[in-house]
Protein backbone atom coordinates (compact mmCIF):
# COMPACT_ATOMS: atom_id res chain seq x y z
CA UNK A 1 0.00 0.00 0.00
CA UNK A 2 2.82 2.33 1.19
CA UNK A 3 4.22 1.79 -2.42
CA UNK A 4 1.12 2.52 -3.94
CA UNK A 5 0.62 5.58 -2.16
CA UNK A 6 4.48 6.71 -3.03
CA UNK A 7 3.94 5.70 -6.84
CA UNK A 8 1.25 8.07 -7.16
CA UNK A 9 3.03 10.73 -5.13
CA UNK A 10 5.53 10.69 -7.48
CA UNK A 11 3.46 10.17 -10.79
CA UNK A 12 1.44 13.57 -9.22
CA UNK A 13 4.85 15.41 -8.95
CA UNK A 14 5.75 14.00 -12.28
CA UNK A 15 2.81 15.38 -14.16
CA UNK A 16 2.83 18.86 -11.73
CA UNK A 17 6.70 19.11 -12.69
CA UNK A 18 6.49 18.34 -16.90
CA UNK A 19 3.39 20.46 -16.66
CA UNK A 20 5.31 23.80 -14.77
CA UNK A 21 7.92 23.12 -17.41
CA UNK A 22 5.45 23.22 -20.31
CA UNK A 23 4.02 26.29 -19.23
CA UNK A 24 7.43 28.11 -19.03
CA UNK A 25 8.59 26.55 -22.35
CA UNK A 26 8.09 28.62 -26.15
CA UNK A 27 5.15 27.36 -27.74
CA UNK A 28 5.72 25.76 -31.10
CA UNK A 29 4.93 28.07 -33.82
CA UNK A 30 3.91 28.03 -37.53
CA UNK A 31 5.87 31.38 -38.13
CA UNK A 32 8.25 34.16 -36.29
CA UNK A 33 4.66 35.61 -35.35
CA UNK A 34 1.25 34.71 -35.83
CA UNK A 35 -1.42 37.10 -35.94
CA UNK A 36 -4.55 36.38 -33.80
CA UNK A 37 -8.32 37.91 -33.28
CA UNK A 38 -9.92 37.04 -30.48
CA UNK A 39 -13.71 37.75 -30.99
CA UNK A 40 -15.97 39.08 -28.90
CA UNK A 41 -17.34 36.38 -26.38
CA UNK A 42 -15.10 33.67 -26.99
CA UNK A 43 -14.96 30.63 -24.57
CA UNK A 44 -11.88 29.32 -23.74
CA UNK A 45 -12.22 26.41 -25.66
CA UNK A 46 -12.32 28.86 -28.97
CA UNK A 47 -9.70 30.96 -27.56
CA UNK A 48 -7.92 27.61 -28.05
CA UNK A 49 -8.67 26.81 -31.18
CA UNK A 50 -8.20 29.73 -32.84
CA UNK A 51 -4.68 30.33 -31.38
CA UNK A 52 -4.40 26.76 -32.91
CA UNK A 53 -5.34 28.04 -36.41
CA UNK A 54 -3.96 31.32 -36.49
CA UNK A 55 -0.49 29.30 -36.32
CA UNK A 56 0.17 28.13 -32.95
CA UNK A 57 0.86 24.85 -33.55
CA UNK A 58 -0.06 23.26 -30.11
CA UNK A 59 -3.31 21.11 -29.55
CA UNK A 60 -5.96 23.42 -28.23
CA UNK A 61 -7.07 21.07 -25.36
CA UNK A 62 -3.77 21.33 -23.93
CA UNK A 63 -4.29 25.57 -23.77
CA UNK A 64 -7.63 25.33 -23.00
CA UNK A 65 -6.98 22.68 -19.77
CA UNK A 66 -4.37 25.60 -19.29
CA UNK A 67 -6.87 28.16 -19.60
CA UNK A 68 -9.38 26.39 -17.20
CA UNK A 69 -6.51 25.38 -14.37
CA UNK A 70 -5.14 28.84 -13.99
CA UNK A 71 -8.59 30.27 -13.08
CA UNK A 72 -7.91 33.02 -15.85
CA UNK A 73 -9.65 31.68 -18.89
CA UNK A 74 -12.65 34.20 -18.26
CA UNK A 75 -10.51 36.96 -17.83
CA UNK A 76 -9.23 36.36 -21.71
CA UNK A 77 -9.89 39.66 -23.70
CA UNK A 78 -11.35 40.03 -27.52
CA UNK A 79 -8.77 41.61 -29.37
CA UNK A 80 -6.13 41.44 -32.28
CA UNK A 81 -2.78 39.95 -30.71
CA UNK A 82 1.11 38.95 -32.18
CA UNK A 83 2.14 36.10 -30.61
CA UNK A 84 6.04 35.95 -30.96
CA UNK A 85 8.39 32.83 -31.33
CA UNK A 86 9.70 32.55 -27.49
CA UNK A 87 6.11 33.02 -25.69
CA UNK A 88 5.46 30.22 -23.39
CA UNK A 89 1.50 29.19 -22.32
CA UNK A 90 2.37 31.55 -19.40
CA UNK A 91 3.16 34.63 -21.33
CA UNK A 92 0.35 34.39 -23.41
CA UNK A 93 -2.39 34.04 -21.04
CA UNK A 94 -0.78 36.88 -19.55
CA UNK A 95 -1.03 39.07 -22.72
CA UNK A 96 -4.62 37.46 -23.66
CA UNK A 97 -5.44 38.90 -19.73
CA UNK A 98 -4.20 42.26 -19.92
CA UNK A 99 -5.22 42.42 -23.05
CA UNK A 100 -2.16 43.53 -24.62
CA UNK A 101 -2.86 43.62 -28.39
CA UNK A 102 -1.19 44.49 -31.25
CA UNK A 103 -1.15 48.04 -31.72
CA UNK A 104 -0.27 50.09 -34.83
CA UNK A 105 -0.50 54.15 -35.27
CA UNK A 106 -1.32 57.18 -37.28
CA UNK A 107 0.19 60.47 -37.21
CA UNK A 108 -2.00 63.75 -38.20
CA UNK A 109 0.15 66.66 -38.52
CA UNK A 110 -1.19 69.85 -37.51
CA UNK A 111 -1.98 72.11 -40.74
CA UNK A 112 -3.19 69.33 -42.74
CA UNK A 113 -6.74 69.20 -44.27
CA UNK A 114 -9.64 67.01 -44.16
CA UNK A 115 -8.43 65.24 -47.75
CA UNK A 116 -4.65 64.89 -46.53
CA UNK A 117 -5.94 63.62 -43.10
CA UNK A 118 -8.34 60.89 -44.93
CA UNK A 119 -4.88 59.87 -47.35
CA UNK A 120 -2.91 58.88 -44.06
CA UNK A 121 -5.76 57.12 -43.12
CA UNK A 122 -6.13 55.22 -45.85
CA UNK A 123 -2.56 54.68 -45.85
CA UNK A 124 -2.11 53.74 -42.34
CA UNK A 125 -0.77 49.68 -41.29
CA UNK A 126 -3.45 47.44 -40.72
CA UNK A 127 -6.23 50.37 -40.44
CA UNK A 128 -9.47 48.79 -42.20
CA UNK A 129 -10.38 51.98 -44.78
CA UNK A 130 -14.30 51.86 -43.67
CA UNK A 131 -14.69 54.76 -44.49
CA UNK A 132 -12.78 55.12 -47.44
CA UNK A 133 -15.96 55.28 -50.08
CA UNK A 134 -17.80 57.65 -48.00
CA UNK A 135 -18.43 61.44 -48.85
CA UNK A 136 -17.91 64.22 -45.96
CA UNK A 137 -21.37 64.01 -45.15
CA UNK A 138 -21.50 60.69 -44.79
CA UNK A 139 -18.70 60.22 -43.24
CA UNK A 140 -19.75 63.63 -40.84
CA UNK A 141 -23.49 61.53 -40.20
CA UNK A 142 -21.55 58.33 -39.70
CA UNK A 143 -19.83 59.85 -36.62
CA UNK A 144 -22.80 61.81 -35.06
CA UNK A 145 -22.66 65.41 -36.34
CA UNK A 146 -24.66 65.41 -39.52
CA UNK A 147 -24.60 68.97 -41.75
CA UNK A 148 -21.50 69.57 -39.76
CA UNK A 149 -18.36 70.79 -41.97
CA UNK A 150 -15.97 68.34 -41.64
CA UNK A 151 -12.68 70.32 -42.02
CA UNK A 152 -10.85 71.26 -38.65
CA UNK A 153 -13.07 68.89 -36.30
CA UNK A 154 -10.35 66.48 -35.67
CA UNK A 155 -7.22 66.54 -33.24
CA UNK A 156 -3.56 66.36 -34.90
CA UNK A 157 -2.13 63.58 -33.01
CA UNK A 158 -0.90 60.53 -33.08
CA UNK A 159 -2.61 57.85 -32.70
CA UNK A 160 -2.70 54.01 -31.55
CA UNK A 161 -4.94 51.43 -32.69
CA UNK A 162 -4.96 47.78 -32.39
CA UNK A 163 -4.47 45.68 -35.76
CA UNK A 164 -7.45 45.23 -38.11
CA UNK A 165 -9.25 48.09 -36.48
CA UNK A 166 -11.82 50.76 -38.31
CA UNK A 167 -10.82 54.13 -39.37
CA UNK A 168 -13.77 55.18 -38.25
CA UNK A 169 -12.63 54.21 -34.93
CA UNK A 170 -9.53 56.75 -35.12
CA UNK A 171 -11.85 59.30 -36.25
CA UNK A 172 -13.88 59.49 -33.77
CA UNK A 173 -10.74 59.24 -31.21
CA UNK A 174 -9.67 62.40 -33.05
CA UNK A 175 -13.05 64.09 -33.20
CA UNK A 176 -13.38 64.06 -29.13
CA UNK A 177 -9.60 65.09 -28.74
CA UNK A 178 -10.90 68.31 -30.63
CA UNK A 179 -13.73 68.81 -28.71
CA UNK A 180 -11.84 68.09 -25.59
CA UNK A 181 -8.67 70.19 -26.48
CA UNK A 182 -11.44 73.21 -27.63
CA UNK A 183 -13.52 73.41 -25.05
CA UNK A 184 -10.52 73.98 -22.56
CA UNK A 185 -9.08 76.36 -24.43
CA UNK A 186 -12.08 77.91 -24.70
CA UNK A 187 -12.44 78.00 -21.12
CA UNK A 188 -9.65 80.55 -20.47
CA UNK A 189 -10.32 82.95 -23.50
CA UNK A 190 -9.35 86.61 -22.70
CA UNK A 191 -12.66 87.54 -21.80
CA UNK A 192 -12.45 91.06 -23.85
CA UNK A 193 -12.29 89.06 -27.28
CA UNK A 194 -14.23 89.73 -30.48
CA UNK A 195 -14.71 85.99 -31.19
CA UNK A 196 -18.32 84.93 -29.68
CA UNK A 197 -18.08 81.39 -30.02
CA UNK A 198 -15.63 77.88 -29.62
CA UNK A 199 -16.52 77.40 -33.40
CA UNK A 200 -15.15 81.53 -34.81
CA UNK A 201 -11.86 80.32 -31.58
CA UNK A 202 -11.58 76.95 -34.11
CA UNK A 203 -11.94 78.94 -37.11
CA UNK A 204 -9.40 81.81 -36.17
CA UNK A 205 -7.12 78.91 -34.75
CA UNK A 206 -6.88 77.19 -38.38
CA UNK A 207 -6.18 80.29 -39.73
CA UNK A 208 -3.53 80.91 -37.19
CA UNK A 209 -1.92 76.95 -37.73
CA UNK A 210 -1.96 77.65 -41.86
CA UNK A 211 -0.31 81.41 -41.48
CA UNK A 212 2.71 80.36 -39.14
CA UNK A 213 6.24 79.67 -40.18
CA UNK A 214 7.43 79.68 -36.45
CA UNK A 215 5.85 78.79 -33.43
CA UNK A 216 6.63 81.52 -31.49
CA UNK A 217 4.97 83.73 -33.60
CA UNK A 218 1.62 82.27 -32.81
CA UNK A 219 0.31 84.52 -30.49
CA UNK A 220 1.46 87.88 -32.77
CA UNK A 221 -0.23 86.67 -35.41
CA UNK A 222 -3.49 85.76 -33.24
CA UNK A 223 -3.30 89.36 -32.30
CA UNK A 224 -3.43 91.23 -35.81
CA UNK A 225 -6.27 89.41 -36.73
CA UNK A 226 -7.82 90.01 -33.25
CA UNK A 227 -6.57 93.84 -34.27
CA UNK A 228 -8.36 93.29 -37.87
CA UNK A 229 -11.75 92.59 -36.20
CA UNK A 230 -11.94 95.27 -33.31
CA UNK A 231 -11.82 97.62 -36.42
CA UNK A 232 -13.68 96.09 -38.67
CA UNK A 233 -10.75 95.56 -40.88
CA UNK A 234 -11.12 92.43 -43.25
CA UNK A 235 -8.95 89.39 -41.81
CA UNK A 236 -7.27 89.58 -45.28
CA UNK A 237 -5.67 86.33 -45.06
CA UNK A 238 -4.36 84.19 -48.09
CA UNK A 239 -4.63 80.40 -46.71
CA UNK A 240 -8.28 81.00 -46.61
CA UNK A 241 -8.11 82.23 -50.32
CA UNK A 242 -6.26 79.49 -51.26
CA UNK A 243 -8.61 77.43 -49.41
CA UNK A 244 -11.53 78.34 -51.60
CA UNK A 245 -9.55 77.87 -54.47
CA UNK A 246 -9.37 74.05 -53.79
CA UNK A 247 -8.14 71.90 -56.46
CA UNK A 248 -7.80 75.49 -58.88
CA UNK A 249 -4.80 76.40 -56.97
CA UNK A 250 -1.28 75.60 -58.43
CA UNK A 251 0.98 76.65 -56.18
CA UNK A 252 0.93 80.41 -57.48
CA UNK A 253 -0.96 82.53 -55.51
CA UNK A 254 -2.39 85.96 -57.72
CA UNK A 255 -3.21 88.89 -57.81
CA UNK A 256 -6.48 87.60 -59.53
CA UNK A 257 -7.42 84.93 -57.18
CA UNK A 258 -7.33 87.53 -54.36
CA UNK A 259 -9.69 89.65 -56.17
CA UNK A 260 -11.75 85.96 -56.87
CA UNK A 261 -14.73 86.27 -54.94
CA UNK A 262 -15.30 83.01 -52.76
CA UNK A 263 -17.28 82.18 -49.22
CA UNK A 264 -13.49 81.58 -48.31
CA UNK A 265 -11.75 85.26 -49.76
CA UNK A 266 -11.02 87.11 -46.99
CA UNK A 267 -10.07 90.05 -49.04
CA UNK A 268 -13.37 90.11 -50.67
CA UNK A 269 -15.80 88.93 -47.66
CA UNK A 270 -15.51 90.35 -44.03
CA UNK A 271 -15.16 88.58 -40.91
CA UNK A 272 -14.77 84.83 -40.76
CA UNK A 273 -14.77 82.12 -43.70
CA UNK A 274 -17.74 79.62 -42.63
CA UNK A 275 -15.53 76.58 -41.39
CA UNK A 276 -12.17 75.91 -40.86
CA UNK A 277 -9.50 75.54 -43.40
CA UNK A 278 -7.03 73.06 -41.39
CA UNK A 279 -6.33 71.15 -37.83
CA UNK A 280 -5.07 73.43 -35.69
CA UNK A 281 -2.75 72.09 -32.89
CA UNK A 282 -3.26 72.90 -29.26
CA UNK A 283 -0.96 76.06 -29.89
CA UNK A 284 -2.58 77.62 -32.26
CA UNK A 285 -6.00 76.90 -30.14
CA UNK A 286 -4.60 78.65 -27.10
CA UNK A 287 -3.38 81.56 -29.84
CA UNK A 288 -6.97 82.15 -30.59
CA UNK A 289 -7.96 83.35 -27.34
CA UNK A 290 -4.93 84.59 -25.88
CA UNK A 291 -3.53 86.91 -28.33
CA UNK A 292 -0.37 88.74 -27.41
CA UNK A 293 -0.69 92.10 -26.58
CA UNK A 294 0.15 94.14 -29.69
CA UNK A 295 -1.20 96.83 -32.36
CA UNK A 296 0.23 95.04 -35.07
CA UNK A 297 -2.22 95.17 -38.07
CA UNK A 298 -0.15 93.74 -40.69
CA UNK A 299 2.65 90.60 -40.70
CA UNK A 300 4.81 89.31 -43.60
CA UNK A 301 7.26 86.50 -43.96
CA UNK A 302 10.95 87.41 -43.50
CA UNK A 303 11.66 84.25 -45.46
CA UNK A 304 13.52 82.00 -42.32
CA UNK A 305 10.14 81.43 -40.82
CA UNK A 306 9.61 84.22 -38.48
CA UNK A 307 7.75 87.62 -39.38
CA UNK A 308 7.54 91.05 -39.07
CA UNK A 309 4.88 92.56 -37.62
CA UNK A 310 3.47 96.34 -38.41
CA UNK A 311 1.26 98.74 -36.78
CA UNK A 312 0.47 100.75 -40.06
CA UNK A 313 0.53 100.57 -44.14
CA UNK A 314 3.45 102.16 -44.59
CA UNK A 315 5.27 100.36 -42.17
CA UNK A 316 4.20 96.99 -43.72
CA UNK A 317 5.13 97.72 -47.19
CA UNK A 318 8.36 98.71 -45.91
CA UNK A 319 8.58 95.51 -44.26
CA UNK A 320 7.30 93.77 -47.59
CA UNK A 321 10.14 95.49 -49.85
CA UNK A 322 12.64 94.52 -47.71
CA UNK A 323 11.79 90.78 -47.14
CA UNK A 324 10.09 89.91 -50.41
CA UNK A 325 11.06 92.43 -52.75
CA UNK A 326 14.45 92.54 -51.81
CA UNK A 327 14.85 96.19 -51.30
Amino acid sequence: MRLFFAAVVLATLGFLGAGYLWVQSPLLMNAPVVDVTIAQGSSARQVANTLQQAGVNTPPSLLYWWFRLSGQSRAIKAGSYEVEAGTSPQSLLRKLVSGDQALRSVTLVEGWNFRQMREALSKAQNLKPDSAAWTSEALMAQLGRPGIHPEGRFFPDTYSYPKGSSDTAVLQQAMRAMDQHLNAAWSVRNPQLVLKSPEEALVLASIIEKETGKPSDQGQISAVFHNRLLIGMRLQTDPTVIYGMGDAFDGNLRRADLLADTPYNTYTRAGFPPSPISMPGKAALLAAVQPASSKALYFVARGDGSSEFSESLDAHNRAVNKYQRGQ
